[in-house]
């Protein structure tokens, strides 16, 4: 059976894609999805309803905080020399957690570097994603226990392996699906635009997740794109959306909708979350020589813990007993992964040659030797 023709076979009834989403012409231009206002105000929208019970905007709050402050102790301990490097999500919380939360047990997630959030709703341990930053591990974790891929440092490639492994889904027939991350300076890499290509003409239940922070490094999305981004999918042929990247509530319902689209067989779509990154692109960058502060002012208003936490708090759903919890429990995090990182075993450094072949290789077994001599030639000479 074809690719095609199995594409056929497995599609079936799917939310019907939105009149407003359906990008056809350049003067088309869709409000930005938004369920929770950054006034904390819940509102509707008639694509994209989302029931949610107290409990479960209580843990999406939880998850926010949560993700905060691991990323917020990333940046002190790279600061203090803990950490060769850190990407912070600043900002992205509600983009990240938002889409998370959308996805199924058997749904797959390729992220950038950047993606703390998201590995946190797969339930990756922050320490496994610090030990890479810590150079001791090369991501930690087993990306088929968790549908969660290793961290991807070249700019976009995820997206074609994202693609690769989605179309692997419809060969086999699973009702599962992707999701890609990446940013708006990606966009502009070859790669995505490959990604998009093979996706739509081989009907790939994959999901582009692009989380616009507004900056690729120092050049803002102006430099990038003379539309909004979300509207390049029309040039692919599938739907493309923009949501308001600080709604947990407004991406969880998207991003849902995206992946329920993809998994019934209707192909990919393509998400713009329409949000910003409140740091620096890691912590070698100095965002102060490139953008004003009275912009990171302005983006502060529209913060996605806040509105939610204002939301709760209106609404009656949840006491100051729990606010109080959840910062404890923050803290203890906060603790666990500081003493976590900094009592990371140093790994030894011949390991670096134990996986080059799959087989022992005499020129690999030669150079380890080698090296080993050659590191024992410090310790003589410290004994001397």
């Amino acid at each position: 059976m074809t690719v095609k023709s199995t594409a056929r076979a497995r599609k079936k009834a799917a939310p019907a894609v939105p009149d407003t989403l359906r990008a056809t012409g350049t003067d088309a231009q869709p409000e930005l999805v938004q369920l929770l206002t950054p006034e904390g105000e819940r509102v509707e929208h008639p694509d994209y309803p989302l029931t949610t019970t107290p409990e479960e905007l209580r843990s999406l709050y939880r998850d926010l905080v949560l993700v905060r402050r691991f990323d917020g102790e990333a940046t002190a301990l790279q600061r203090q020399g803990e950490l060769g490097l850190w990407a912070s999500l600043l900002g992205q919380e509600a983009a990240q957690v938002g889409s998370g939360r959308a996805m199924r047990t058997g749904d797959y997630a390729f992220p950038t570097y950047r993606e703390h959030g998201v590995a946190w709703c797969r339930d990756v341990d922050p320490l496994n994603l610090l030990g890479m930053f810590r150079g001791v591990n090369h991501g930690g974790w087993d990306p088929n226990e968790k549908n969660f891929h290793l961290y991807t440092i070249v700019i976009g490639a995820q997206t074609l392996h994202a693609t690769g492994y989605a179309m692997g889904i419809t060969k086999d027939g699973a009702d599962d699906a992707v999701i890609a991350y990446f940013g708006d300076g990606a966009s502009s890499q070859g790669d995505v635009n490959e990604a998009f290509t093979f996706a739509s003409v081989y009907n790939a239940p994959v999901v582009f997740f692009c989380q616009n922070n507004q900056w690729a490094i120092s050049e803002p999305t102006t430099t990038q794109t003379k539309i909004p981004l979300y509207r390049r999918a029309s040039g692919f042929g599938f739907p493309g959306v923009r949501v308001d990247g600080n709604d947990v509530l407004a991406c969880l319902a998207v991003t849902r909708w995206a992946l329920d689209h993809a998994r019934s067989g209707n192909g990919p779509v393509l998400i713009e979350a329409f949000t910003y990154r409140m740091g620096a692109h890691t912590t070698s960058d100095d965002p102060t020589r490139y953008r004003l502060a009275e912009e990171t002012e302005a983006w502060k208003a529209k913060d996605p813990i806040l509105r939610l936490r204002t939301l709760l708090e209106k609404e009656g759903l949840a006491d100051e007993e729990f606010f109080t919890a959840v910062d404890a429990e923050s803290e203890q995090l906060g603790l666990r992964v500081r003493e976590g990182v900094r009592s990371m075993p140093d790994p030894d450094p011949t390991l670096i040659f134990d996986h080059v072949y799959s087989e022992p290789h005499a020129l690999v077994d030669e150079e380890r030797a080698e090296y080993v001599e050659y590191a024992a030639s410090f310790e003589a000479g410290e004994n001397h």
